[in-house]
């Protein structure tokens, strides 16, 4: 309960400053894989800020709509400076510390095989409570799910934790 009440005051005072504030810059960081060390509840609040934004297979920013990893790319650039690879599948095997389902904190990664088979096809980022942040073909639109949805559960595959200190992302 503390939680969702906390969770809900950071993501009305982001809404609240990003009125206010200047557009972010266009510009990627020039490394692709700087050192990790970002702040897990600027990705949170980001991620849960773009819920709505309409899907689009390939898009990447909220104004073209996002598809999935669309959505995590945006979500770390912008919120914490970390430039991740553009698919799903070379996200998956980031050289990062892989997390088991019991063990998800708020900014992992987690992935899906939503076409059936082990390989993935959807990811999304947790944040927290069980549920995920995600944009998914069906429903129109980013959206919260929870992780214990049937349908989730069937179909997860592995959770990675990019925000950890002192950790590299890496591409194997």
């Amino acid at each position: 309960m503390l939680f969702t009440a906390r969770l809900t005051l950071l993501a009305l005072a982001a809404l609240l400053t990003a009125c206010a504030g200047t557009p972010p810059s266009s510009e990627v960081p020039t490394s692709p894989f700087p050192v990790i060390n970002g702040n897990t509840d600027d990705v949170v609040i980001s991620a849960i800020g773009l819920e709505g934004t309409p899907y689009r297979y390939g898009g990447n920013t909220p104004e073209s709509g996002f598809d999935c990893s669309g959505l995590i790319g945006y979500v770390y650039r912008n919120a914490a400076g970390i430039q991740l690879p553009r698919s799903t599948r070379d996200m998956i095997n980031l050289r990062v510390p892989s997390v088991g389902r019991g063990d998800l904190q708020s900014g992992d990664l987690v992935f899906f095989a939503t076409s059936g088979g082990g390989r993935v096809s959807h990811a999304g980022i947790y944040v927290g409570e069980g549920r995920f942040v995600h944009a998914p073909s069906s429903g129109g639109t980013v959206r919260l799910d929870s992780l214990d949805q049937t349908y989730w559960t069937k179909s997860f595959l592995k959770a990675k934790r990019v925000l950890a200190a002192d950790q590299l992302a890496r591409q194997p």
